[in-house]
């Protein structure tokens, strides 16, 4: 019975010259990044293409240097795979062309689950850094904003909860919210698509 060497000995190894251990790693994970891609575009060319870009990336960013291991390979290159997906998704804003007449609409009997697969994916990666900036707020602004957005709770609950007055807390999302704010701008970060 062959052992499999593991992915980060794999890394280390191609970072240090030997070109096979990608190859290695290539086709032991081609399997599951293709499907993975595939079940987000549903064609056969685009996945390779996407595929071949993901590998593109690791190959660069291996070859600089910044790639830490932390056992994470299949993870960090799942994770390429995805943003690659939603780049290409927001390229290529795909709405098919149908003519319709005054007695006929085409769209009210066809719905398009690819688009909204691409809502999906982009309200996800909308959603995820959201919560990233929201991580940055200072203890205090951070429990008042989820309790407000997230959990739905009156400022009055709010208040209860925390201990502090309606005004405070209402201080707390107000300032939460040009915090969050003033990172979005400072950073030319785009929150839609």
């Amino acid at each position: 019975m062959e052992l499999q060497i593991e992915d980060s000995v794999l890394v280390k190894s191609y970072i240090n010259g030997e070109e096979k251990a990608l190859e290695i790693l290539i086709n032991r994970h081609n399997q599951r990044i293709s499907s993975f891609i595939y079940s987000k575009v549903l064609d056969r060319d685009i996945t390779e293409d996407i595929f071949q870009d993901t590998f593109i990336k690791v190959i660069k960013t291996l070859r600089k240097g910044s790639y830490s291991e932390e056992g994470k390979f299949l993870p960090w290159v799942m994770r390429i795979a995805h943003n690659l997906v939603i780049d290409h998704f927001r390229k290529n804003k795909r709405m098919p062309m149908f003519e319709g007449s005054d007695d006929f609409n085409i769209f009210s009997v066809i719905g398009d689950d690819q688009l909204n697969v691409e809502k999906q994916l982009i309200k996800d990666q909308i959603d995820n850094d959201l919560n990233l900036l929201i991580e940055e707020l200072p203890e205090d602004q951070k429990e008042v904003l989820m309790m407000r957005i997230y959990k739905d709770m009156s400022f009055k609950e709010i208040s209860e909860n925390t201990g502090v007055s309606i005004n405070t807390a209402l201080g707390r999302m107000r300032y939460a919210l040009i915090n969050l704010r003033k990172v979005i701008e400072k950073n030319n970060i785009v929150l839609t698509n």
